[in-house]
């Protein structure tokens, strides 16, 4: 080999060299960028107080169970947030919630901040925390259990359509929306409710500190301000977020200069990172921080699905 090819073996050597020095910088540079995201700050050892939200219609969430049950593991979460705004949702779905923050509280403090709303079974969540936060305005309250159903049996007799059903026993898929529901039916969904609203006012009355009695008085199905329902004993304070950090620095310990930090369950498509670190990996590569995956981020085509159709249609050039 003559002596001009080595030099450039030695050139291109050198220059495979700096690629692999900035692939390896970039690669550190993803990693702080997506720690940054996830909540890290210089000098914070990774310590923080997570902020969770729970608004909208409470159903249950595995994803948002398992956000839950992360942060109890997680050493540098020292505290929770959990804001809650939402008018309710299902019994169950406020029951594994409801559950998911006791658990969570038996390892690190929790408090919850009601925003606008926390009735039902937002309310429910709410005071499976240690300390319920409202502002002046907000709503609280709600305390019971409803069972709606539709009879559209005179509708049905308008246009002509006539329903007929054979039933292994009288109250099998009852109260049905094709027929007035018989007495027996009533008082089945009755039952069912009273027997989830026992249980729901059990756990006001425990959770608040109330007898039984003085429960029930308030499970009327009322609805109160936070002012309101810091003079029935529903919340334990008026404030927000600074009235949260005064209580978990002066009652619980909690250092007051930790970064409140937003976390987010992960989402399908994210690589495990959550939303907000995806967002942030691909800002740094430039390209649409809100993209849902990385072959939207680049731009490439995806299959569509139309309705009734389900037909894939090719992308148009």
């Amino acid at each position: 080999m003559d002596a001009e090819s080595l030099i450039d073996r030695r050139r291109l050597r050198r220059r495979l060299g700096r690629w692999r020095v900035l692939a390896v910088l970039a690669l550190a540079l993803a990693v702080v960028a997506i720690g940054l995201a996830a909540g890290w700050r210089p000098g914070t050892a990774l310590q923080q107080i997570a902020r969770v939200e729970v608004s909208g219609l409470i159903t249950e969430d595995e994803k948002f169970l398992e956000l839950l049950d992360d942060l109890r593991e997680e050493d540098g979460v020292k505290a929770v947030i959990v804001k809650v705004d939402s008018p309710g949702g299902t019994t169950v779905g406020g029951e594994t919630l409801y559950h998911a923050v006791r658990r969570l509280a038996e390892t690190k403090p929790v408090a919850a901040e009601v925003g606008t709303l926390a009735a039902s079974a937002g309310y429910m969540v709410a005071i499976a925390a240690d300390r319920v936060v409202a502002h002046n305005s907000s709503i609280v309250g709600s305390i019971g259990v409803i069972f709606q159903y539709v009879n559209a049996s005179e509708l049905l007799a308008r246009i002509g359509v006539d329903v007929n059903a054979v039933k292994s026993a009288p109250l099998k898929a009852e109260p049905s929306p094709f027929a007035p529901a018989p007495p027996e039916a009533i008082e089945m969904i009755r039952r069912l409710v009273l027997n989830s609203y026992d249980w729901f006012v059990g756990l006001v009355a425990e959770r608040r500190g109330f007898t039984p009695e003085a429960a029930r008085q308030l499970a009327d199905g009322s609805v109160f301000t936070g002012e309101q329902g810091l003079a029935n004993r529903l919340v334990d304070a008026l404030g927000g977020e600074e009235e949260i950090r005064r209580w978990l620095e002066s009652e619980r310990g909690v250092p007051k200069d930790l970064e409140i930090v937003e976390r987010e369950p992960k989402q399908d498509g994210t690589w495990g990172l959550g939303a907000r670190a995806q967002g942030a990996f691909f800002r740094m590569l430039g390209l649409d921080p809100q993209a849902r995956d990385l072959p939207a981020a680049l731009g490439l085509p995806t299959p569509r699905l139309d309705g009734l159709l389900s037909l894939w249609q090719p992308p148009a050039h």
